[in-house]
């Protein structure tokens, strides 16, 4: 893991001038806005950190993990024409594994570390983009999971709690744009449909992959990290 990071940070292709929203790409006062909004769910996500490693601190390496792999995920950046780009977002599995509260903080550390060492992102815009990938896609992963579980698949529930996770955490961008930047005709709509259909082109075939990739990990998981997915009650039988 270690070493894939190192290739992806430093041996990638030249650096976009696109990553998540882009910084000061946005108005000030919808930048301020998703700020307001997302600092709570960041707020929260400390307080249940601090629980799981008070409680487990054997989970502390774990935790690690969940946020290397979003960091990992997240640096696969396609720029699109939107003023944002296109990448996994890897917040997934660390939803299932610790809830969704949890990566509010660790996606947002990602953020800020590729804000301020890769230039990807912004600081102004790093509210709005801690709300679409940091907040709005865990919560969704956590949710589908769940739900997905009924059908008694594990790692069916895995693969489209991730997925389905990266297409909403785009559809969130696509929302927050719209709203920042209404087509003079057609307002809203019009302006969502076209940033959420540049998106789609892209996102679609990433989200599959980045499903394919976290039921990977998590059968990496299954195999060696057996004592950790007991302690989270993660371990079921497949039926």
């Amino acid at each position: 893991m270690a070493g894939l990071s190192c290739y992806l940070v430093l041996a990638s292709a030249t650096p976009a001038a696109a990553m998540h929203i882009s910084e000061g790409f946005l108005p000030v006062q919808w930048a301020a806005f998703w700020w307001m909004v997302a600092l709570p769910f960041f707020v929260f996500g400390l307080r249940s950190i601090a629980q799981i490693t008070k409680e487990h601190p054997e989970l502390k390496l774990l935790l690690a993990l969940a946020g290397a792999f979003t960091f990992v995920l997240s640096a696969l950046k396609i720029p699109s024409v939107t003023g944002s780009c296109s990448h996994p977002t890897g917040t997934g599995l660390g939803a299932i594994l610790f809830g969704p509260s949890v990566m509010a903080v660790l996606g947002a550390l990602v953020l800020l570390f590729q804000t301020l060492l890769l230039a990807h992102g912004g600081l102004t815009t790093l509210g709005a983009n801690m709300f679409s990938m940091a907040i709005v896609g865990p919560f969704a992963a956590y949710f589908i999971y769940r739900l997905l579980l009924r059908t008694g698949s594990q790692r069916a529930a895995i693969f489209g709690a991730a997925a389905l996770a990266d297409l909403l955490t785009y559809l969130t961008t696509s929302i927050q744009l719209a709203l920042a930047f209404p087509a003079a005709t057609g307002g809203f709509m019009t302006s969502f449909l076209k940033f959420a259909g540049i998106f789609a082109i892209t996102q679609v075939p990433l989200a599959i992959a980045e499903g394919l990739l976290t039921v990977l990990v998590w059968n990496w998981l299954h195999s060696y990290g057996k004592p950790e997915l007991e302690t989270l009650k993660l371990l079921r039988q497949e039926s």
